[in-house]
């Protein structure tokens, strides 16, 4: 499936809404799946903090932030603050994001889509399992973010 077939954004269903809504409620409380996160960013014009629950896997001792649902709103608001808060309970990190292209993001994908398949494989046109490089013709509907802790001054 090439890249034109691939919508930039699928919304979420009115139960994703909700189970989302409820994910994020439960990480801010410390109670989440191990690589479940309540998302924080500042709204790109409201200047708002919104949150989102996500999945921040951990591949060779870096962290990744991807967006299976392609071009959402706080793909956009983390793009124009540069950065995002996890939180989990009483654990509370700022990152620097930096948005991957290239062999980097088509390894981050298919290990993603390996790991967490139960929850994500619906929005991939690829099956669980694929090489990394059958994800090139793919991989621009998905925008992947490799996290750096933010430098406490």
């Amino acid at each position: 499936m090439d890249n034109e077939k691939i919508p930039k954004f699928r919304p979420p269903s009115r139960f994703e809404h909700w189970f989302n809504a409820g994910a994020a409620l439960l990480a801010r409380f410390g109670i989440s799946f191990p690589d479940g996160y309540q998302l924080l960013v500042r709204g790109r014009k409201s200047g708002k903090i919104y949150s989102v629950a996500v999945t921040v896997p951990d591949i060779d001792n870096k962290k990744y932030l991807v967006a299976p649902r392609g071009e959402t709103q706080w793909v956009r608001n983390a793009r124009a603050a540069g950065k995002i808060t996890l939180k989990k309970g009483a654990e509370e990190n700022v990152f620097l994001i930096g948005e991957l292209s290239g062999q980097e993001k088509h390894m981050v994908l298919a290990t993603y889509l390996s790991r967490y398949r139960k929850a994500v494989q619906r929005y991939f046109s690829l099956p669980a399992g694929s090489e990394p490089a059958a994800f090139e013709g793919i991989s621009d509907a998905y925008p992947v973010f490799l996290l750096t802790p933010e430098e406490s001054e």
